[in-house]
């Protein structure tokens, strides 16, 4: 994966909620949902301030959006934004030895890809520092299966962000970077999302049991895809504390 420079990448700030007198807290960074065409930080301020009133330092990560820009590049970015929270976040008292990376639909994929990519840190001269995910409801975590089968049809819309190129496909799916070793995930999925949605995270739990990972799944009796990230707008949903559980584990 290249540097920003070398992509042509837009600049994109951070915002950083954390709780007054922070020190050395956990962080988790968060990448937005929107069929990777849409969204913007601003409209998840109600996620940062609620994980830091529970003690948390979140990071709300803007990235570049289709369809200007397509999922390779949304990728390079995402993986940026580890490494200046890695950097720098000791000076909003976070601690850089417990990051963790989140997100709902595409932004579960992005923050996916981030979790099990180890080469788009090595081309930069970095490591993974990242502790764990929690995945939201995440699309595209075996997108290359999904466009095989659909890219004529419904999964059409999709093609302008992941290219009409199978080998962006599978580069852009984690089911494919799934190694015994890797960091342990949580994935939070609706009883009632998408089919796709579904089928995707069962695939690739079923590689991730097949390789001796740390995947836990639980799913949401009743929910839609939306509501599962909705419901974070209380800030003693479910949602809140199997998060805050599994970020006290590690």
């Amino acid at each position: 994966m290249q540097a920003n420079s070398e992509m042509n990448l837009p600049e994109k700030q951070l915002n950083i909620f954390s709780p007054k007198k922070a020190k050395n807290l956990p962080v988790l960074i968060f990448y937005y949902g929107g069929s990777w065409k849409s969204g913007k930080k601003e409209l998840y301020s109600f996620l940062g301030n609620r994980l830091a009133r529970r003690g948390v330092v979140a990071v709300m990560v803007d990235y570049p959006l289709n369809p200007e820009f397509q999922v390779p590049s949304m990728e390079a970015a995402a993986t940026n934004a580890v490494i200046w929270t890695a950097e720098n976040i000791r000076e909003y008292g976070g601690n850089p030895d417990q990051l963790f990376v989140s997100g709902h639909s595409a932004g579960g994929h992005l923050a996916s890809l981030v979790a099990v990519k180890d080469s788009n840190f090595e081309q930069l001269g970095k490591e993974n520092p990242l502790k764990g995910a929690v995945l939201i409801d995440p699309a595209g975590l075996d997108m290359y299966s999904y466009l095989m089968e659909t890219s004529e049809g419904e999964g059409k819309k999709y093609t302008n962000a992941f290219t009409t190129d199978p080998e962006i496909w599978k580069q852009s799916s984690p089911i494919f970077f799934l190694e015994a070793g890797q960091i342990p995930m949580l994935i939070l999925e609706g009883e009632e999302t998408y089919p796709s949605i579904r089928a995707g995270r069962g695939r690739f739990t079923k590689v991730a049991e097949e390789k001796g990972l740390d995947v836990e799944v639980k799913i949401y009796p009743k929910k839609k895809h939306i509501p599962m990230i909705t419901q974070f707008l209380w800030t003693w949903s479910r949602g809140y504390e199997d998060v805050l559980e599994f970020l006290e584990k590690r």
